[in-house]
């Protein structure tokens, strides 16, 4: 174009004819523009595609990561596939400071005879942990307690009730040989309350004996928990601020903390700290009270706490509780707990600590 105008000055047309043509030129480029902007479709790549409005997200799994079956949170794939150890440790005064607590995933606090209470701790990456402690023995509720995770159970010792339930599991029991290879005693700790463990022992043991590390095929863990982001539903939800349980011997009690959403955990009137692991105290996403009635043995003092068939209880979490009851598939399964509508309860995902409540002592229970 530009070439064609040179050659129309040159053959002696006037400059101002050619502005007076090349504006009106331009006047009707911009009407033929406005035409076509006014009648042209927009372009096919400028519509969103209909498919990604309705898709479903799915969730990002990290690269060589599971679910823990324990606490819902990621982990690597060869420790959350991997059975657990279960392990009871001592809690009455004489025994303490308790040793490792702090890195356990689960623990269960449980009532034992006069006023005792005896923890079932869970660990899932224990290779590391350099102290257990201190270990006791087990009761026939313990073996039941630890036989629905599918755990590898540590125990020194237990009493005769128990040895029926007891043949049931994977035991690594202190007096039927194990104690010179799965445990050690501490300096400074009289018996019996000098038996500990620590996970290069624990690893041991557990190849000596020839205990598969493999949960069973049909196992799909024990808790359920809500996905990331999501928060647990909880009809009726009344505040728990400060949770007290009502065990006599240790009186302890849990503190919620709303800046990091976890319940800190008291008993013996002092915080509950790990002095293994530089003296962290210990804290949990996750309170469920379970309530379970319970008998005698043939008039002894050794309880046989039932944590089959079903009761009630309390769930807690982000400074809430919610009442619910609870069933267990058979003898040996899982516990499922429901809330107020029916609905089986999805947990948070974290650590949580379960405490076993008998039923007669349920009224010293306090929520506030």
């Amino acid at each position: 174009m530009k070439k064609q105008w040179i050659r129309s000055l040159k053959s002696g047309l006037s400059l101002m004819l050619i502005l007076a043509l090349m504006a009106g030129c331009g006047k009707k480029a911009e009407e033929t523009t406005e035409a076509e902007t006014q009648t042209k479709a927009p372009e096919p790549a400028t519509l969103a595609p209909a498919e990604t409005e309705t898709e479903p997200e799915t969730e990002a799994v990290p690269e060589g990561m599971v679910r823990s079956y324990l606490t819902g949170e990621w982990v690597p794939e060869e420790f959350g596939r991997r059975r657990p150890a279960a392990v009871v440790i001592s809690n009455v005064k004489a025994a303490q400071p308790t040793y490792g607590l702090s890195e356990a995933d689960l623990v269960y606090e449980t009532p034992g005879e006069a006023s005792a209470v005896r923890f079932v701790a869970f660990f899932e990456q224990y290779d590391d942990i350099k102290e257990i402690g201190s270990i006791r023995s087990a009761r026939t509720y313990h073996a039941f307690i630890q036989k629905g995770f599918e755990a590898i159970f540590f125990h020194y010792g237990q009493c005769e009730y128990a040895k029926p339930a007891l043949e049931e599991c994977d035991c690594v029991n202190g007096v039927t040989g194990a104690s010179e290879w799965a445990y050690h005693s501490m300096d400074g700790r009289e018996a019996p309350h000098h038996h500990f463990t620590n996970g290069e022992e624990m690893k041991y043991a557990i190849e000596k004996l020839g205990y598969s590390t493999e949960y069973p095929e049909s196992y799909n863990g024990f808790y359920q928990f809500v996905e990331d982001g999501e928060s647990p539903y909880m009809p009726g939800a009344t505040p728990a601020n400060k949770v007290s349980v009502g065990y006599v011997s240790n009186k302890p009690w849990f503190e919620y903390n709303a800046q990091d959403g976890l319940y800190y955990r008291y008993q013996f009137e002092e915080p509950h700290v790990d002095v293994g692991n530089d003296d962290v105290q210990l804290a949990y996403k996750n309170i469920i009270i379970q309530v379970c009635d319970y008998e005698h043995y043939y008039g002894t003092d050794y309880l046989n706490i039932i944590m089959w068939g079903g009761g009630v209880g309390q769930y807690i979490t982000d400074g809430k509780v919610i009442p619910v009851t609870w069933k267990r598939d058979g003898d040996w399964g899982v516990t499922h707990y429901y809330d107020s509508e029916g609905n089986e309860i999805k947990l948070n995902p974290g650590r949580t600590w379960v405490c076993v409540v008998r039923t007669e002592r349920a009224n010293r229970v306090e929520i506030s």
